[in-house]
């Protein structure tokens, strides 16, 4: 089982995305639970989500403590300690950031560490600034831990090609760290 923490902040449709990964996992044979963490939190505000994706059924039911894969919608979020709290030693990093390893505030524990401009693709392809479908992109190409052709076309069934086209130019553009 992989465990993915997900940080973002209110507006950037971490919700929806963890949802359409789920429904992807499902639907090419896996098994897939997301639990989100918000409250009345407003636009911008920080939130947070859990997302598990295993060969096996998923018994936990609980927040992810200790997550092997970090997804950070927005890299000002690093500068909070909550935000890499609990990565596994080595564990991956994917961050919607236009940096270098070096211009990120990271935890040493960090292994694989990957990063994309998200907002940028999101800016140019859908013209408005959420990259939930771009980082799927990302995590797709990051992990191979969702099938990308069923995410994709996932992605368009809910989101319309555009957010499809701008998960695939992510996909393309991820860079390791």
């Amino acid at each position: 089982m992989q465990e993915i923490r997900l940080h973002g902040r209110g507006g950037q449709g971490l919700v929806k995305a963890s949802h359409l990964v789920v429904k992807t996992a499902v639907e090419t044979g896996h098994y897939g639970q997301f639990i989100p963490f918000f409250g009345v939190e407003r636009k911008g505000s920080p939130v947070f989500g859990f997302l598990r994706l295993s060969e096996e059924p998923i018994r936990r039911k609980t927040q992810i403590y200790t997550p092997d894969v970090l997804v950070i919608l927005d890299d000002s979020l690093l500068r909070l300690p909550a935000t890499c709290a609990g990565l596994k030693e080595g564990g991956t990093v994917i961050i919607n950031s236009v940096h270098d390893r070096a211009g990120l505030e990271l935890p040493p524990q960090a292994g694989k560490v990957a990063a994309v401009d998200a907002t940028g693709i999101a800016q140019r392809r859908i013209g408005r600034s959420i990259p939930n479908t771009a980082m799927l992109g990302a995590l797709a190409r990051v992990t191979g831990l969702v099938d990308r052709a069923a995410l994709f076309e996932n992605i368009a069934a809910g989101f319309g090609e555009a957010n499809r086209d701008a998960a695939a130019e992510a996909f393309d553009a991820v860079r390791i760290l």
